[in-house]
């Protein structure tokens, strides 16, 4: 996906900066110390609105606040929004990046105001996915070739007349609309909403055995709780998405990246230095995503149970800080 805000107005995007931050960027240094002795301050992290990026950020915010004595800030914005605030320098940090070439190009490598701090170990998938009872019932609906075949099951009030593809929160940035228009399918593309009403939608199909065809992606705990099917769109190929209007082709993998802001890359922070050591896997985020998500604690109650049970990759990521 480019999980971005390509459908957000200039407008929108401004004001929801503002409303958004609320503290200095990592320049702003106090007198916190990490074991090193080097001093913190404001620490301020972009938190997108999936359970997964969450999980992230409460975990590097959980150890620069406790390890480094950092005053963390948590800021929950659209993608886009993050960018503008590391460009600003009122954002210091977005963890978990899904590609944004176009904004990559502006502010990474024509502004220089936004530093690329290495992967996060973590492997993103997007996809068009059915309930496990749809797979298993219609086995060749899992080739798009099919999906016109099936699409009057998919029929909504809200579809018009089509089948209905949903879609997730409207921030999100998908190729959705294109890949229904070029690969020929009765479909419309319905915007649910966020990352909850999605599972909540798959939870009902699958108990009442309702068609749904919907737009979902890993890392991602639900897959846990129910094995999703995805639908094989055409293989995806270097350069096959570069137009978008044109896009007729599966999502590409994403290795996912952390970025930061070039002012808090200049700060002499030592939560730089935790950022860029931060890594792990799609099972790590995923279970700290399952204990906020669906056993309903604390987003640093959740990062606190899981940094207590994995002491030595912690220690890693605090090497040098």
């Amino acid at each position: 996906m480019t999980r971005g805000t390509r459908r957000l107005g200039l407008g929108f995007v401004a004001a929801a900066l503002a409303l958004a931050v609320t503290a200095c960027g990592g320049g702003n240094i106090k007198n916190n110390a990490s074991a090193s002795g080097k001093s913190c301050g404001d620490f301020n992290i972009a938190v997108n609105p999936w359970v997964g990026y969450e999980a992230d950020a409460y975990v590097v915010g959980t150890l620069a606040k406790k390890k480094l004595g950092c005053n963390v800030q948590y800021q929950n914005v659209k993608e886009e929004v993050g960018w503008q605030g590391m460009a600003s320098g009122t954002t210091d940090t977005i963890l978990e990046n899904w590609g944004h070439a176009d904004l990559v190009k502006k502010y990474v490598k024509q502004q220089k105001t936004v530093q690329e701090a290495g992967q996060t170990g973590n492997e993103g998938i997007i996809g068009w996915y059915v309930p496990p009872w749809m797979a298993k019932k219609y086995p060749d609906i899992t080739n798009w070739k099919n999906l016109n075949k099936y699409s009057n099951l998919f029929k909504t009030s809200e579809s018009g007349g089509k089948g209905q593809l949903l879609d997730g929160d409207p921030s999100y940035v998908t190729n959705d609309e294109a890949l229904v228009k070029n690969l020929h399918l009765n479909y419309k593309v319905v915007v649910g909403g966020s990352e909850a009403a999605l599972i909540q939608s798959f939870r009902s199909a699958e108990r009442n055995h309702t068609p749904l065809l919907a737009y979902f992606y890993q890392p991602q705990w639900f897959f846990q709780e129910m094995k999703l099917v995805k639908v094989n769109l055409p293989p995806y190929k270097p350069g096959c998405d570069s137009n978008p209007d044109k896009v007729a082709c599966d999502y590409p993998p994403y290795h996912l990246n952390k970025l930061i802001s070039t002012k808090f890359a200049q700060s002499g922070s030592p939560a730089v230095t935790l950022v860029k050591n931060f890594h792990w896997t799609n099972a790590d985020q995923n279970k700290v995503a399952e204990y906020i998500a669906k056993d309903h604690m604390s987003p640093t109650a959740a990062a606190n149970k899981w940094i207590n049970a994995n002491p030595d990759l912690v220690k890693s990521w605090l090497k040098g800080t």
